[in-house]
């Protein structure tokens, strides 16, 4: 199987960067994977990750609750609960930053398209991209939603989103900045680019190292700091407007975790370890477990 090897960050292209950890595939392969940090833009990544060919074995497992809207598990259970909550959170950043009651929505990542068709309940006119056929087809089954292929994210007609979302997404991406010019051409002069990623800099991630859920190798191929999410997008002229915190996150990647740590549930310490990270989420935004970063284009 091919690998990528990275010389210099994929973030900034600096060359000092150095392994920091190892972590392991708790979801499918068992592998595990070293995670790198760059001393330029403090952006991480996965080093010797599978190529875009390869890595799609590595989503194919029905605990992967993006793509299989799986309930088995307390975790999960708890996770569709706490969803209903989030997708108003969403629409509510969505309107913030567009202005906007009904408009135009590209979902980049979409899944099984639980966000598309929420938004298109709403009068929103929603476009889906997902590379993966089995969540793909979920859409359809679940939601009567039919995603596009993410290839075809090159091949949309320029300026013609009001906002375009990516949940969890952006650190999947093998053709980081190629995406990013692709998604500056796609969005209307005034329309907004809305990105939730993991932080690597919350008390969560610091807490459980190597075990922390969202480094969720090797599918997160890049782990961003809120100053390594700056850095990359000034490159592509998109400047981040204002940050909001998932409160949420800490919660689940906090249980997750303590289960990966501690091969139980472990149910208390990692309701309690989610708890402090939701307090300083809350506090200090850069410290949240997931910050969501509302945009404009330059």
């Amino acid at each position: 199987m091919s690998s990528i090897y990275y010389n210099a960050c994929p973030v900034c292209g600096a060359g000092n960067i150095h392994k920091v950890l190892t972590a392991r595939d708790y979801t499918v392969s068992g592998e595990s994977f070293d995670i790198y940090h760059c001393g330029h833009c403090s952006g991480r990544f996965t080093q010797h990750v599978p190529g875009p060919a390869e890595i799609g074995r590595y989503y194919q497992s029905q605990d992967y609750i993006s793509h299989s809207e799986t309930r088995k598990g307390l975790i999960n259970r708890l996770y569709h609960s706490v969803r209903k909550i989030t997708m108003r959170s969403k629409q509510n950043w969505v309107k913030a930053a567009t202005g906007l009651k009904q408009g135009t929505l590209l979902d980049i990542g979409c899944g099984t398209g639980a966000f598309l068709h929420y938004m298109k309940q709403l009068g929103w006119q929603v476009t889906g991209l997902e590379p993966d056929d089995i969540a793909r087809n979920n859409a359809k089954t679940l939601y009567n939603i039919e995603p596009l292929p993410s290839s075809e994210l090159f091949s949309l007609p320029a300026q013609q989103f009001d906002a375009i979302t990516m949940w969890h997404v952006l650190e999947h991406v093998h053709s980081l900045h190629d995406y990013l010019r692709q998604i500056r051409t796609l969005l209307k002069p005034e329309g907004s680019l809305i990105i939730a990623v993991p932080n690597y800099t919350s008390p969560d991630a610091e807490h459980y190292q190597s075990f922390w859920a969202a480094y969720d190798v090797p599918r997160h191929l890049y782990h961003f700091s809120p100053s390594s999410m700056e850095v990359l997008l000034k490159q592509h002229k998109i400047r981040i407007v204002r940050k909001h915190p998932m409160v949420f996150d800490g919660f689940y990647v906090s249980l997750l975790s303590e289960k990966y740590k501690t091969g139980g549930n472990g149910l208390f310490k990692g309701f309690w370890n989610g708890f402090i990270s939701y307090r300083k989420g809350l506090k200090n935004v850069d410290r949240c477990s997931s910050v969501v970063y509302e945009c404009k284009a330059e």
